[in-house]
């Protein structure tokens, strides 16, 4: 079973974080929320508190598949101050291990390094943070071993991308057609 770590910070972006763990979980993934505030409960940005189930200085990520980093304001930016997330992340690209970012958060690997000749997406405006990338301005990017996400409503498309990268394409159309995702793509007149 594919394992999945998820950064939580205060002012995390609350659908970045909790869509992805949704559809994951419904797709058989293993999925592990990280606090990296010292505190079990993280807030979001939008005031939702989230227990998280272990704290980064008690986590182990040597079995992850993908770690990941929501978005959101101020969360993204408390996760690029992170010396403990950001250890974690490069060990992570080292190995060739997927590394997912969603909305800000993609600021963290550009600050990183991790985006240099690759391509990605981001929230608008935070593109000058996306040092080395080319930026796409898509829903959802996937370049190597790393996946972007540009905002909010690009949660659901970003999280069924990892997830049939993680298991398989039929999995992840299983999940999304349970969850009416493919209906609500198609054009309606």
């Amino acid at each position: 079973m594919a394992k999945v770590y998820q950064f939580l910070a205060t002012g995390f972006e609350e659908i970045e974080a909790l869509i992805p763990l949704d559809i994951m979980r419904r797709g058989g993934v293993e999925f592990v929320n990280v606090s990296v505030t010292g505190s079990r409960v993280v807030e979001g940005a939008h005031g939702v508190k989230i227990e998280a189930d272990v704290l980064i200085e008690d986590a182990d990520f040597a079995d992850a598949d993908l770690l990941m980093l929501p978005g959101g304001l101020p969360g993204a930016t408390n996760l690029n101050v992170h010396e403990g997330v950001k250890k974690a992340l490069v060990e992570h690209n080292v190995r060739g291990r997927m590394i997912g970012a969603i909305c800000a958060a993609p600021m963290v690997l550009g600050g990183l390094g991790m985006l240099e000749g690759k391509r990605a997406t981001c929230y608008p405006g935070f593109e000058k943070y996306l040092d080395g990338a080319e930026y796409t301005n898509e829903l959802c990017t996937v370049d190597g071993n790393i996946t972007t996400g540009e905002g909010p409503a690009a949660a659901l498309p970003y999280a069924y991308t990892l997830l049939a990268a993680l298991t398989d394409a039929k999995t992840a159309d299983g999940v999304a057609e349970g969850m009416m995702y493919k209906h609500l793509m198609i054009s309606r007149v």
